[in-house]
């Protein structure tokens, strides 16, 4: 096998196996950016709706108090001003999805499922743990989803789910008087989650993946073209002149071009010993016919 294609199958598994690796290293580093994009928006749209949230406590339900008395507003509820307020949010961001799971809710929308039962669970018994990550089986695929726990901290949340008689009557004509009280002060009664399907992050990741994994088959690429014309032009080309020559003198043509080179790598230095034994040999076989 000719040292050329030597040299190319050992320089073409290098840059396989490089290929491989830095291909496997970009696309998790990519999705792991991805995943943690996608988990902050999560988190500045949480962030919004607790901003809702508190808007709501803190300037529109007091102006709606003697309304309350008449007819009940499902807007003076912190709970559905950010469920609505997320509602307008998706309309641009129709992927994620935003719940107020309560164990024990006036408005049945927003009572926790298993799973979100487990995760409010989680952060009743760990007053510590301010968010959750995790990743579910849906019947649609593998979701993400960011949690954070809704803590009574208002005593206006208990205007409306302490007891039954302390709560407005025309709410207690709307949602029964079954669920949503018992509340009490600095209790863990629910939690903020927000959704996503994996295959956001994964295909955010796609994108960058391709073009960094195009450029840098475009790379080895052309790296490999250069070394093969530095490899034809510093070495072969001149290897195979002084193979050529070498062979004509064994034969017996000692009238054969000189090996002589201007350069002064190994080469050049093998092309002067050779003329050295060339000039030899000539001398010796003169010495002979002499």
């Amino acid at each position: 096998m000719k040292l050329i294609w030597k040299f190319n199958l050992v320089l073409l598994g290098i840059f396989v196996l490089g290929f491989l690796v830095a291909g496997y290293v970009s696309w998790k580093a990519l999705q792991a950016n991805a995943r943690e994009e996608v988990l902050q928006n999560a988190r500045l749209m949480m962030e919004a709706a607790l901003a809702s949230r508190n808007y709501t406590t803190t300037q529109v339900k007091p102006l709606l108090e003697t309304q309350l008395k008449y007819r009940f507003v499902p807007q003076s509820v912190p709970a559905y001003a950010a469920t609505e307020q997320f509602g307008e949010l998706r309309r641009k961001h129709p992927d994620y999805v935003y719940k107020e799971a309560t164990l024990n809710p006036s408005n049945p929308r927003n009572r926790a499922t298993d799973w979100e039962t487990d995760v409010v669970n989680v952060f009743r018994q760990t007053s510590t743990t301010m968010e959750m990550i995790g990743e579910r089986d849906t019947p649609t695929g593998r979701a993400l989803y960011l949690a954070s726990p809704i803590q009574v901290k208002s005593k206006a949340c208990l205007d409306c789910h302490s007891t039954v008689d302390a709560a407005p009557k025309t709410m207690v004509d709307l949602y029964g008087s079954a669920n949503g009280f018992g509340w009490k002060m600095d209790e863990v009664i629910g939690a903020q989650i927000v959704s996503v399907p994996m295959t956001v992050p994964i295909a955010r990741a796609v994108t960058p993946f391709k073009t960094f994994m195009t450029s840098l088959a475009v790379v080895f690429l052309a790296i490999f073209v250069l070394l093969n014309l530095m490899l034809y032009t510093m070495v072969i080309r001149r290897v195979t002149r002084l193979a050529g020559m070498a062979d004509e003198v064994s034969l017996g043509n000692l009238d054969a071009g000189e090996f002589k080179t201007r350069s002064r790598d190994e080469i050049g230095t093998l092309s002067a010993a050779m003329d050295r034994m060339k000039t030899s040999l000539v001398q010796a076989m003169k010495m002979l016919d002499a």
